[in-house]
């Protein structure tokens, strides 16, 4: 199996899966890059997996299903292009034959879902949406920071080497935010200079990995006591787990 980003818009990314001749694309806002990417590559459309409702993840749903025939996957719980399987937490579906296994990660959305991946022989992949950014996380737009905090810590407890595929290029912003409340964590100053090399070379900096993450992102790293003083410093109110999420996320959002 082949793992790629499609790059779309100003910094999404539309992931793609494939054997050589069948495919998966996972929140194609754009249909043109995929059509683009299939036809290039010689392969078949077979399924579409949505992980949330906003229009850059689902705006080239109904050109892709239309011209492919291609099945889609989406949320239980959220407006979605018609017609479309949809998918409640602990739900097992077998795109390209591959067991996926649908988790709920409300925080974004309300009813926000997240796909995990066994390849055999390979390493899982996590398609997370905007859920978990690599170094951070995303908005909260409907969900309340408990929700938040569970779902990334649903995350987290995934096997250290679960790919964690990211629908946006948000890395080296993120990684300038955590080195703010974490400016010694060597682990991060590392990755930041991979990072760099990175996008300098005009290349992606995903997929990430869930023991990477657990490093370097501080919405995963809430609980150790440096991360929550440095939001205590900025939020003297924030004792609780939730509080200093919540606090740390707007903090965040200001930054």
């Amino acid at each position: 199996m082949k793992l790629m980003p499609i790059p779309a818009f100003d910094d999404n990314y539309i992931w793609m899966l494939h054997d050589g001749r069948r495919a998966l694309v996972v929140d194609p806002g754009d249909a043109n890059p995929v059509l683009a990417a299939l036809q290039q590559g010689g392969l078949t459309l077979e399924a579409i997996l949505v992980t949330h409702h906003h229009g850059d993840h689902t705006g080239g749903v109904d050109t892709l299903r239309q011209t492919t025939g291609a099945l889609v996957y989406g949320p239980a719980g959220e407006r979605m292009p018609e017609p479309l399987q949809r998918l409640a937490d602990g739900d097992v579906i077998w795109p390209l034959g591959v067991r996926f296994e649908v988790m709920l990660v409300p925080g974004h959305t309300a009813g926000h879902i997240a796909y995990v991946g066994h390849i055999p022989d390979e390493d899982p992949v996590l398609f997370c949406g905007d859920t978990l950014f690599s170094a951070g996380c995303g908005r909260l737009f409907e969900g309340t920071p408990a929700q938040m905090l569970t779902s990334l810590t649903r995350l987290a407890a995934l096997s250290d080497a679960t790919r964690v595929c990211c629908a946006h290029e948000y890395t080296l912003g993120s990684l300038r935010f955590a080195l703010a409340v974490e400016p010694d964590n060597t682990e991060l100053l590392a990755y930041q200079a991979r990072a760099q090399g990175l996008r300098q070379q005009r290349l992606p900096t995903l997929p990430s990995c869930i023991g990477l993450e657990k490093a370097v992102n501080p919405f995963l790293r809430t609980h150790l006591p440096g991360v929550a003083h440095a939001v205590q410093q900025k939020t003297p109110s924030a004792r609780d787990p939730v509080s200093v999420f919540a606090a740390l996320r707007t903090w965040k959002d200001q930054f």
